[in-house]
């Protein structure tokens, strides 16, 4: 049974970030910014079911749910985790993107290390600190900051997500980040 474990608060004063006890996805994103774009999803358009929620986004082990500024997270909270004790999350359609050979895995690696070393490890380096990249596992990379940037609070947080969000968007948007 999916149940809610946490929940974040988002940069997004209309959203939050339901953390769940199950994987729904293991490699896509899936981003629904209106109830006609998820009726194909039996997830997302049940989500939508809820008053109030105006766009929806999951992977791995959560979901964004974002509401309207009008309404009350009191009203979709409570119903939502009474909509994922029902779900059943076989209903969730087949991810299309499949796990990498080790041969995409290595060349995934090189694009990946080779983005870092001109966009990240740079500033980094002018801030005391470095980046290395300890491996990859599917599309999970995972990475050790170094000197300064080890124990620094930004980089766990805002750098990571901005290391993150760089390599979806420049090398391959199932790519998730996670510091060792």
């Amino acid at each position: 049974m999916l149940m809610v474990q946490d929940v974040d608060l988002t940069p997004n004063p209309h959203a939050l970030k339901f953390i769940l006890n199950e994987k729904l996805l293991n490699y896509e994103t899936r981003q629904y910014p209106d109830k006609e774009s998820a009726k194909n999803d039996p997830f997302a358009a049940g989500i939508f079911e809820l008053e109030g929620v105006v766009s929806v986004f999951y992977m791995d082990k959560f979901v964004t749910i974002e509401k309207s500024p009008q309404a009350d997270w009191r009203q979709i909270q409570r119903p939502f985790i009474d909509f994922l004790k029902t779900f059943d999350p076989k209903l969730i359609p087949e991810e299309t993107v499949k796990a990498p050979t080790a041969d995409e895995e290595n060349a995934l690696l090189k694009k990946i290390n080779d983005l870092l070393d001109h966009k990240v490890r740079p500033a980094l380096a002018g801030d005391g600190g470095g980046l290395q990249v300890l491996g990859i596992d599917g599309f999970t990379v995972k990475i050790r900051y170094q000197g300064a940037c080890g124990s620094c609070p930004s980089s766990i947080t805002g750098t990571l997500m901005a290391i993150e969000g760089l390599l979806r968007r420049d090398v391959n948007p199932s790519i998730t980040v996670v510091a060792a």
